[in-house]
C-alpha cells in the first residue's frame, strides 16, 4: 500500500533566514573557505565549497578554468572525450584538484570514467550522477566504482531521503547529492510527481549523513 506522510515538509521558498546582529563591517569579510576529511577514501578537502553542477552547459572545462582561480569545485559533464580530458589537463594542470570527472551508471559510462582516471591521475574527485539514485543497480554501481578506485573521493546522487544516503555513504560514496526536481529548470516534479521539498531533504539527508561520517551536497 503507498504511504502517505503528512508532516510538514519545507522547500527553500517556504521560509526566509531571521537576520542577526554580527561584528562583521561587510559581507566581504565572511571566510567561506572549509575543510573536510571523507570517510571512505580517507582524502582531505580545504576550499569554498561551491561547484558547478555536472550539466553539459554548466559543468565545462571553460567553467573550471575561472573556477579554480577562486578556489571553487566543479564537476565536468561526462561528454568530453579522453583526448580533450588530456588537452584540458595539459593545458590546466592547477584546475585539476578543483574538479571531478563524472559518469553514469551504465558499462560505456564505468569504461570512460576508467580512461580518464588512468590517463590522469591528478583527478582525485569522482562524480556518479543519475537523474534518480533509488535503483540497486545504482547501489551496486557505487560499490563497483568504489572497488576500482578506493582512494578517489566518491559523490553520487540524487536521491532525497535519510535511508538513501545512509544506503549509498555504506556502499563507497563519500558525498551525497541530494535533491530530485528542486531546479528552477526542471520539470521531474511536474512530469512524474516524484520528489521531495529541498529544505527539508537537505536537513533530514545531513542528518543521516552526519550520523555515519559523511557529507551531502544540494
Amino acid at each position: 500500500m503507498p504511504h502517505i506522510d503528512n508532516d510538514v515538509k519545507l522547500d527553500f521558498k517556504d521560509v526566509l533566514l531571521r537576520p542577526k546582529r554580527s561584528t562583521l563591517k561587510s559581507r566581504s569579510e565572511v571566510e567561506l573557505t572549509r575543510s573536510f576529511s571523507f570517510r571512505n577514501s580517507k582524502q582531505m578537502y580545504s576550499g569554498i565549497p561551491v561547484i558547478a553542477a555536472n550539466m553539459d552547459t554548466v559543468g565545462t572545462f571553460e567553467m573550471a578554468r575561472v573556477l579554480c582561480k577562486f578556489s571553487l569545485f566543479t564537476a565536468i559533464h561526462k561528454h568530453y572525450s579522453i583526448h580533450q580530458w588530456q588537452e584540458f589537463a595539459s593545458q590546466n594542470p592547477d584546475c585539476l584538484e578543483c574538479l571531478a570527472a563524472s559518469s553514469g551508471s551504465g558499462s560505456a559510462d564505468f569504461e570512460q570514467l576508467e580512461q580518464i582516471l588512468e590517463a590522469i591521475p591528478q583527478v582525485k574527485y569522482i562524480c556518479l550522477d543519475v537523474a534518480n539514485g533509488y535503483s540497486e543497480h545504482f547501489v551496486e554501481f557505487v560499490k563497483d566504482v568504489r572497488k576500482r578506485f578506493p582512494q578517489h573521493t566518491i559523490m553520487a546522487g540524487n536521491v532525497v531521503t535519510g535511508e538513501m544516503v545512509e544506503e549509498l555513504i555504506l556502499s563507497g560514496a563519500d558525498i551525497i547529492k541530494v535533491g530530485i526536481g528542486p531546479g528552477s529548470v526542471c520539470t521531474t516534479r511536474k512530469k512524474t510527481g516524484v520528489g521531495y521539498p529541498q529544505l527539508s531533504a537537505v536537513m533530514e539527508c545531513a542528518d543521516a549523513a552526519h550520523g555515519l561520517k559523511g557529507h551531502i551536497i544540494s
